[in-house]
């Protein structure tokens, strides 16, 4: 017979194994992937929001077992990178590192290259970014009803500056408009970074810009946040209020993250993409990382993250048309 002893001792080996066996297998490739070299391609320049979480993930990815090369093609508003994706291979390892300025492109370019709900095909949604609304440290403005109420007044001009044309905080910007009755400039920049330069020094009454690249200048003091975008309160910000609460329900906007591959990937590929670079996205690490920097981190996957980008295409092209938002 087993002694009592005996089966003590299994006991706790299972006990100490079983949370070690678990962290091996959190991030262990799926059967059809990575198993050749991989490459996502950035639709950016190096050093941007979707830049940072492509090398994130793909420093993660590589320790797989594969390389894993991040490539920047930026230009017309990402649509070149998306066109170059379009024509890859179908086996899971040509990834489109994008964000939802995708499903903004078909409303304000003419000639895509490539049709947005059929040349490629969504994977997976890693984080969204939410937008702050901001003022210099020292703005006579100390909530986001004093804006309100100052945009509303007849004749008035406040001028806010955005991150650029077509950008997600122009968009956010414009449906603050809309929806508190405001006459707000806009003012575009080549940039958040120019953006909230220009905020600090005072030469734009507000700015919305996103929220990765306003906490530095929040903790240093240099700005104030009065209002977020999203649907909820940020970790980053918990005392900023949302838009939403703020008098306006039901307004949120939010840029959200994710890949995508190209159409007529088999759906069993798209899958165990999902199923890496999601089990990637949830370790402690990258989620703190991922807060500390503003993000909110997803889990969409292929079908969830599809619709989200269908309705955002839809939702774009009406709001863009609404405003006259166009590339040029």
């Amino acid at each position: 017979m087993v002694s009592k002893m005996f089966v003590r001792l299994l006991y706790v080996l299972v006990l100490v194994a079983t949370p070690l066996m678990g962290r091996a297998a959190e991030i262990k490739p799926a059967p059809t992937f990575p198993i050749k070299p991989v490459e996502i391609i950035v639709p950016y320049a190096v050093g941007g929001g979707v830049d940072m979480l492509a090398r994130l993930i793909a420093d993660q990815l590589g320790k797989l077992g594969q390389p894993v090369i991040v490539d920047n093609k930026p230009g017309a508003g990402s649509t070149v990178g998306t066109r170059i994706v379009a024509g890859k291979p179908k086996d899971g390892h040509s990834l489109l590192m994008m964000n939802d300025a995708y499903s903004l492109a078909p409303a304000i370019y003419k000639n895509l290259g490539y049709d947005p709900k059929k040349d490629l095909e969504a994977v997976i949604n890693v984080a969204y970014a939410p937008m702050l609304v901001v003022v210099p440290a020292n703005s006579r403005f100390k909530t986001f009803a004093d804006i309100v109420n100052e945009g509303r007044k007849s004749g008035a001009k406040l001028s806010y500056g955005s991150c650029g044309a077509g950008t997600d905080p122009h968009l956010a910007g414009e449906m603050m408009n809309m929806e508190f009755k405001m006459q707000n400039v806009h003012v575009p920049y080549k940039g958040c970074g120019p953006a909230i330069v220009d905020v600090i020094g005072g030469q734009v009454d507000l700015g919305v810009v996103t929220i990765s690249g306003a906490l530095s200048h929040i903790a240093a003091g240099k700005l104030r946040a009065l209002a977020i975008t999203s649907a909820e309160r940020s970790k980053a910000v918990p005392d900023v209020p949302t838009i939403a609460e703020s008098g306006a329900p039901g307004f949120h906007l939010s840029q959200w993250q994710g890949m995508a591959v190209p159409a007529g990937t088999p759906e069993n590929v798209k899958q165990d993409v999902y199923k890496t670079i999601s089990a990637i996205m949830q370790t402690p690490a990258m989620t703190k990382r991922l807060e500390d920097l503003g993000y909110t981190t997803a889990n969409e996957g292929p079908a969830a993250f599809q619709k989200i980008v269908n309705d955002d295409i839809d939702r774009f092209a009406a709001l863009a048309k609404k405003i006259g938002l166009t590339a040029d």
